[in-house]
């Protein structure tokens, strides 16, 4: 950072001034804001480069010192006056941040040292800090003591002092914690890359010791923001002062900014009270004393230094002014984006009424696109594939059909060939395990939601049909023949129905149980959507969880209720007949075409006449009645399978899941948000403590940004 070419004056009084309103803002939490800031060890004569920069009587008692940040401002104004508040820490509570706020000191018009120690005792107390007289627990505080002194002759500054460091614990004063948590606090200032650091160091102490400057080298590695302060140097040893002088005339450890040399006023020159003259003092000393005498005088004294100190927070602020008000507009956008994603304020029943209403209004819109496949019409649906309800459930339909047809009955029947009205297979990925139909014997496309697994139904099948069904059927009939002649006994047909329909029931149960996984996963990937907060998901998804189970239970009892009709064969469908008839026509067909010739003259192949008439078969009568119970159980199931693949589609999944009037993807709706007890309201949409706490310091810190912003269009 560059802001060695600053000129000397007033500097930018506006700017300075928009600064330290920030700083009252908050703003330096979230932005890094251009100041000046003060650091160093308790015995490094801070608290006496302070008093010297500012001409405030600083405290130099060991329980008053600095316990909290301090941030000292300096304004030319006609009239002279000094206002002393406190900036609450952003973490207070809104309680102790008003208390804090209402304590002030103003229309003072000077400070002595006695006045000014009795405004520390008082900020003590009213900081809740441990001292004379007070019990508390903490011995530092993060709320910042402002000062503002204003006058005809002032220069605008503004200056930033922290607690000194500190290794070694008072009894009764301070503990080992603290010494953590005031490096704590001096590190979090010292990281602001726009703040100018003034490490005040002891002259006679090796710099090698010296722990404020391995602080700042670690927060500005290439020393571009330090300015190095050296007090006591009447202390410095004889035959000591040429590394000092290295330092300040810039031959060692430098710095950009340079070093600066003060001394500070012994406490014999402290016994002469006011009499004593600090300047005078300071300015002979430097033009006396050598070696001190022969640093440039632009590098010496208090006056030089506080000259360099304004013309330093000029250049920086001026520098840093446009990327401040650019980082202030980015983080307004991100508190507020972050703001909206907590959506509305719900506290009250009416706001989380309101709230509950929109998600569920905002839902079913979304359904009925999913439904009528009308993807275009929100990008969600391109985001997350399981958003698009009608394809997955048409997809899941056809698997099914395919699944009865070629795998739904136990034996394989007589001759079976490819017919017209042959529902082909179709692979469509519609679950995990479709691309390997061929190998699967699971009658399931999809894995159980945990909290369904109790309701849902999972039974593998064979993976195909049993052949022998010529043999199986003559023994069924054997079994239960009477009397009949030309006939069989008509509980034939329902007892082999009921076995070669018997894997109706695995595929049924898989496939309803696929579809209510469907619906279910669309529920909540859709509440996910539209919703960021995992926790009224959770809560608004167990409220509903009853009713949700219902519908599905529904499903599943309509799928047991189909199966149940189906165990009785009936039928009015000529389809029926028609099936039968063509049997009939292709086993009369194949008995032909072993008779049939070619004919030169035709061109074509015959049959001779008599060969027609000798055409006549030599089955017995119970291969006669073997081969018919065949043809009907034949053409039977083709006209039961698609009456039973619609019926499961229609009146189980679509009617309880997906369209019907009281289907599952129907319940979260309006009417059900203007159902909810208060009780159930607090419970889904109530915010949490937590919640309420990140939207109140949401909403302060847009606030303040806000304000921020209005600062820094002026």
């Amino acid at each position: 950072m560059d802001v060695t070419g600053a000129s000397q004056g007033l500097g930018e009084p506006r700017l300075l001034e928009t600064i330290d309103k920030l700083v009252e803002l908050h703003i330096g939490d979230t932005v890094s804001l251009p100041q000046l800031l003060v650091v160093g060890d308790q015995s490094s004569g801070k608290s006496s480069v302070l008093e010297g920069v500012t001409g405030l009587p600083f405290p130099r008692n060991s329980v008053l010192c600095t316990r909290f940040a301090t941030q000292i401002t300096f304004r030319r104004n006609q009239s002279s006056n000094i206002n002393v508040s406190i900036i609450p820490s952003k973490d207070a509570s809104q309680e102790d941040a008003e208390r804090l706020k209402k304590w002030r000191k103003s229309g003072l018009t000077s400070l002595d040292r006695e006045e000014f120690a009795r405004i520390f005792t008082e900020v003590h107390q009213v900081m809740d800090i441990r001292g004379e007289g007070s019990s508390a627990n903490k011995s530092f505080s993060d709320d910042v003591l402002k000062i503002e002194v204003s006058g005809p002759d002032q220069q605008h500054l503004s200056v930033i002092d922290v607690p000194g460091i500190f290794r070694k614990v008072t009894e009764g004063v301070t503990t080992k914690d603290d010494i953590a948590n005031v490096r704590a606090m001096v590190q979090r200032y010292m990281d602001n890359p726009r703040s100018v650091i003034l490490a005040v160091i002891s002259a006679n102490v090796d710099i090698a010791n010296q722990e404020i400057l391995d602080m700042a080298q670690r927060y500005d590695p290439d020393g571009q923001r330090t300015l190095g302060v050296l007090t006591k140097p009447d202390l410095v040893d004889r035959g000591a002062e040429g590394p000092v002088l290295a330092l300040v005339q810039g031959t060692a450890h430098k710095l950009t900014l340079g070093w600066s040399m003060v001394k500070n006023p012994s406490q014999e020159d402290l016994d002469f009270g006011e009499a004593f003259d600090r300047h005078a003092s300071e300015k002979t000393f430097f033009k006396t004393k050598a070696p001190w005498s022969t640093l440039d005088g632009d590098r010496v004294g208090i006056r030089s230094l506080r000259l360099r100190l304004v013309d330093l927070l000029t250049a920086i602020v001026r520098k840093e002014f446009g990327h401040v008000r650019a980082d202030v507009n980015q983080s307004l956008k991100a508190y507020e984006k972050t703001l909206k994603a907590l959506g509305p304020s719900r506290e009250t029943k009416e706001q989380q009424r309101r709230y509950l209403l929109n998600l569920a209004t905002r839902f079913q819109a979304m359904t009925i696109q999913a439904i009528e496949a009308q993807y275009s019409g929100d990008d969600a649906f391109d985001s997350e594939p399981s958003l698009r309800l009608a394809t997955a459930v048409v997809n899941r339909n056809e698997s099914f059909s395919n699944d009865v047809w070629h795998k739904g009955h136990t034996m394989e029947f007589k001759q079976e060939t490819v017919s017209p009205e042959a529902m082909p297979e179709i692979e469509v990925p519609v679950c995990e395990d479709l691309s390997k139909e061929s190998e699967r014997h699971d009658t399931r496309y999809s894995t159980n939601p945990e909290d369904l697994d109790d309701l849902l139904y999972s039974e593998p099948i064979p993976p195909t049909p049993e052949t022998g069904i010529i043999d199986w059927l003559h023994a069924v009939y054997k079994e239960a023949r009477g009397f009949e002649i030309g006939t069989f006994n008509a509980s034939l047909v329902p007892i082999m129905w009921k076995k070669q329909s018997s894997k109706w029931e695995n595929v049924a149960l898989g496939y309803t149980s696929d579809i209510v996984t469907i619906t279910h996963n669309y529920i909540c990937d859709l509440l996910r959507e539209i919703c960021e907060d995992d926790r009224i998901i959770l809560n608004l998804v167990s409220v509903m969880m009853n009713t949700l189970t219902e519908r599905y239970k529904r499903a599943i009892d309509q799928t047991y209720f189909l199966l149940q009709v189906e165990r009785d064969p009936l039928t009015l469908n000529h389809y029926f007949a028609d099936n039968m008839a063509k049997c009939n026509q292709r086993r009369m067909e194949e008995q032909l075409q072993r008779k049939a010739k070619y004919d030169k003259d035709y061109h074509c192949e015959i049959v001779m006449l008599s060969d027609l008439k000798n055409n006549i078969s030599t089955m017995s009568n119970v291969q006669h009645t073997v081969q018919t119970l065949h043809d009907i159980l034949k053409s039977y199931y083709k006209v039961a399978r698609k009456r039973f693949v619609d019926n499961v589609c229609m009146q189980a999944a679509d009617r309880h899941l997906i369209r019907g009037p009281d289907a599952a993807v129907k319940v979260f709706s309006p009417s059900f948000v203007s159902d909810l007890t208060e009780e159930q309201l607090e419970r889904i949409a109530g915010e949490d403590v937590s919640t309420k706490r990140k939207r109140a310091d949401l909403t302060r810190q847009v606030e303040n940004l806000k304000k921020a912003k209005e600062l820094l269009l002026v």
